[in-house]
C-alpha cells in the first residue's frame, strides 16, 4: 500500500502568486493532518511578535485526511493564524462543505501570505488559482457574497468568505461557509486585514485513497455503529439544542455576565421550546445526522428571522448574559451575527459584559447611544450586536472585545471582562464545573469549551475515570486527557460531537491508514502520541509569543465570587486551588513551574527542533 502524495496550495496576496507543494511524508507521519498541519506550518512560518494584523501573518485553510470521503462526520476544516485577540494560537474549526472541496480541488491545506492593495477573492479550480477582484462584494453580508461567486463559477463551488465584522477588524470576526462558522479567536479578523473577502473552490468529487476497499469497508462498519449508537440518534434528532436544559438543571447555565448558573425562567427556553419553531435539518458533507436545526420566527417583532441554529453555544450567548428568555431574539441575533460574521459567544459575552457595566452605572445611555441595557431587553441586546459588526458608537469600543474594551471604558470595568487570554468565555459556568474552567484557562487558544470538553462533569462520562465535578485538585490528568484526545481527534477532522460515538476508538486509525497508507496511525497510543505532539507545539507557539503561567488563569470573578444557582447544585462554589491545579498540570504535562515545555518532553514528541527557540 503507497502512501498517499498530499499537497499544499500557497498564495501570497502582494503579488497574488500561487504555488503548490508537496508535504513531506515525514510531516505527515508525525503530524497526519488537520490540526496537526496547521500547528506544524504555523509554527515554522509566523516568527515571534508578528503583528496578527500585518502583512507577514499567515492564515491557513486545514482540511483533514477523510475530508471529502464517503466516512461520515469527518469532513469539517480549519482556520488557523497568529490570533488578534489573544495573540497566540488561534484555530477556529468550520462545517458545511468547504472541507470537502479543497480536497477536491487536490490540496491539504493552504496557506495565504501577504495582503492585497485591495477587496480581492481567491477562486481555486484543479487547473487554476487565480486572485480576483472583490470590490463589488466589499460590505455585503455572507449570504450574498456567497450568493454573488456561486453565479459567477456555477454550483460546483464552495466558498468560505467574510462579512463586515471581518472587513471592519472586529477583533472576533469569523469566516463563515454556508451557514456554517469558522469563529473563535478572530480567523475572520486575519482575513479582513488581508483584503481577502473570500476563498472560493470550484471542483468535482474526487479524492484518492491509498486503500479504497478497505476503506469502503470501514465505513460500512461506521454506518452499522451509528445505527446502534443512543448518541448518534439524539443528535440527529435535537442536535444541541437541548444543551440547556442540562446545564440550567445542575446549575453551570452562566447568567448575568457569569454571576448565576441558572436561568429564572429557563423553561421558556428549552430543547422543546425551540423545536416549534424549527423548519428544517441542515449539516455538514457526508453525515447523515443533519445536527444543524433551523428555526424561522413566525410573528412578533422578530418575524421573519430564520437561522440555521442557534445552537447551544448561541442559544446562551442571545439568552443567559442579557437574562432574555426571547427564542425569537436570539434567532434573529444569531442570524444577524452570521450575516456580519462575527463570533456568537464572544458577541454575546461582550454584550453580557456592557449590559453588566450599565448596571453597574459604568456605561450610562449616553455612552451607550440612547441604549437602555437592563436585563430582559433583548431589543437593545439585538441592536448592540449590530452596532458592534458595524463598529458604530459604542459598538466600535465592543468590537474590541472585552478585556480590550475594559482597559478603555476604565472605572473597574475589567472585572467584568469574562475572557482567558482575551478570549471570551462559552457557555460552561468554571465554578460548577472545574475540570471545563480549568480546560479554560490552559488551552492555548484561550477559553474554549471545544479544546479539551469536559464530557465527564456535564454527561457523566466515565474515560478516563469518573470524577466529582466541584472537586479541584485532582483534575489534572482529566484536563490533560482530554485536551489530547481532542487534538487527536482533529488530526482527522472529527466533528467534536462524533468523536465520543462508538465507532471512532475501533475505526478512526484505520480509517486514515486506509487513507494516509502510513501504517503507524492505526496504533491507538500512537495517535496519542501526535496528539500530545501537537498540543505541545501549540504551546510552544504560545511561550515564542510571550504567553505563560500568568495568562493562565481564569477570570478574577470566578476566584473571588460564589457562584449563585437559584436553587441549582453548585451555591457558592469557587474555584479556590488554581495555583496548585497549574503546578500538578505542568507536572504532568512535563513543562516547568512557568508552563514551559521542558527539553527533555519536546526531545521525546520529535520536537527537539523546538528546544533552542524556548532556551
Amino acid at each position: 500500500m503507497a502512501a498517499q502524495v498530499c499537497k499544499l496550495l500557497r498564495v501570497n496576496l502582494s503579488d497574488r502568486a500561487s504555488t503548490s507543494e508537496v508535504i513531506p511524508e515525514e510531516v505527515l507521519k508525525s503530524f497526519v493532518g488537520g490540526r496537526g498541519l496547521g500547528i506544524h506550518y504555523l509554527y515554522k512560518e509566523v516568527l515571534p511578535g508578528t503583528d496578527p494584523l500585518g502583512d507577514k501573518n499567515s492564515l491557513l485553510f486545514v482540511s483533514g485526511p477523510l475530508a471529502g470521503t464517503s466516512a461520515q462526520s469527518v469532513s469539517r476544516w480549519m482556520a488557523v493564524t497568529r490570533s488578534p485577540l489573544t495573540g497566540g494560537f488561534a484555530r477556529g474549526v468550520g462545517g458545511a462543505d468547504f472541507g470537502a472541496w479543497l480536497k477536491f480541488a487536490g490540496y491539504e491545506m493552504a496557506i495565504v501570505e501577504g495582503k492585497a492593495d485591495k477587496p480581492v477573492y481567491i477562486h481555486l479550480a484543479p487547473d487554476k488559482c487565480q486572485v480576483l477582484d472583490a470590490t463589488e462584494t466589499w460590505g455585503k453580508d455572507t449570504a450574498a457574497t456567497q450568493d454573488w461567486i456561486t453565479q459567477r463559477h456555477g454550483s460546483d463551488t464552495r466558498t468560505a468568505c467574510i462579512g463586515p465584522g471581518g472587513e471592519k477588524l472586529v477583533r472576533f470576526a469569523a469566516i463563515v461557509s454556508g451557514r456554517r462558522t469558522a469563529s473563535r479567536g478572530g480567523v475572520g479578523t486575519v482575513m479582513g486585514s488581508k483584503n481577502l473577502k473570500a476563498f472560493a473552490v470550484t471542483a468535482k468529487r474526487n479524492v484518492s485513497l491509498s486503500d479504497p476497499d478497505a476503506f469502503r469497508e470501514l465505513v460500512r462498519q461506521q454506518v452499522e455503529f451509528n445505527r446502534n449508537s443512543r448518541g448518534y440518534e439524539h443528535h440527529k434528532e435535537m442536535g444541541t439544542t437541548a444543551t440547556q436544559d442540562i446545564t440550567n438543571e445542575i446549575g453551570i447555565y452562566p447568567v448575568r455576565n457569569f454571576r448565576y448558573g441558572r436561568q429564572n425562567g429557563y423553561q421558556a427556553i428549552v430543547g422543546a421550546e425551540y423545536k416549534k419553531l424549527r423548519t428544517g435539518d441542515f449539516g455538514c458533507y457526508s453525515c447523515a445526522v443533519r445536527c444543524g436545526k433551523q428555526h424561522r420566527v413566525l410573528s412578533g417583532p422578530y418575524a421573519g428571522a430564520c437561522s440555521e441554529g442557534p445552537e447551544y453555544e448561541s442559544i446562551w450567548a442571545f439568552t443567559g448574559p442579557v437574562d432574555s428568555t426571547s427564542i425569537e431574539a436570539s434567532i434573529a441575533a444569531d442570524q444577524m451575527c452570521d450575516d456580519l460574521g462575527i463570533d456568537t459567544i464572544s458577541a454575546g459575552s461582550t454584550v453580557g459584559f456592557a449590559f453588566e457595566l450599565y448596571e453597574k452605572g459604568i456605561l450610562t445611555r449616553k455612552d451607550t447611544d440612547g441604549l437602555e441595557l437592563t436585563y430582559g431587553n433583548h431589543g437593545a441586546m439585538v441592536d448592540l450586536i449590530r452596532k458592534i459588526g458595524m463598529r458604530e458608537g459604542i459598538g466600535n469600543v465592543l468590537a474590541e472585545g472585552s478585556l480590550r474594551a475594559a482597559k478603555t471604558i476604565g472605572k473597574g470595568a475589567e472585572v467584568c471582562a469574562i475572557q482567558v487570554k482575551g478570549m471570551e468565555l462559552p457557555a460552561y459556568e468554571p465554578r460548577g464545573a472545574k475540570a471545563q474552567g480549568y480546560n479554560y484557562a490552559t488551552a492555548s487558544i484561550g477559553a474554549s469549551h471545544c479544546y479539551g470538553y469536559a464530557g465527564q462533569e456535564i454527561f457523566g462520562a466515565v474515560l478516563p475515570r469518573k470524577v466529582d465535578r466541584f472537586t479541584e485538585e485532582d483534575k489534572a490528568d482529566i484536563v490533560v486527557y482530554n485536551q489530547d484526545n481532542t487534538a487527536k481527534n482533529e488530526v482527522g477532522i472529527i466533528c467534536a460531537f462524533a468523536a465520543s460515538w462508538e465507532w471512532a476508538k475501533p475505526l478512526y486509525g484505520k480509517m486514515l491508514v486506509a487513507v494516509r497508507g502510513i501504517d503507524d496511525l492505526a496504533s491507538d497510543d500512537y495517535l496519542w502520541k501526535v496528539g500530545s505532539r501537537i498540543f505541545n507545539l501549540e504551546r510552544a507557539f504560545n511561550v515564542r509569543q510571550g504567553l505563560g503561567r500568568k495568562d493562565d488563569t481564569l477570570p478574577q470573578r470566578m476566584l473571588t465570587e460564589p457562584l449563585h444557582t437559584n436553587g441549582a447544585p453548585g451555591e457558592g462554589q469557587v474555584v479556590r486551588s488554581q495555583d496548585v491545579f497549574l503546578d500538578r498540570y505542568y507536572e504532568a504535562r512535563g513543562w516547568t513551574s512557568d508552563g514551559v515545555p521542558t527539553a527533555a518532553r519536546l526531545n521525546e514528541l520529535g520536537l527537539g527542533y523546538v528546544v533552542k527557540d524556548l532556551a
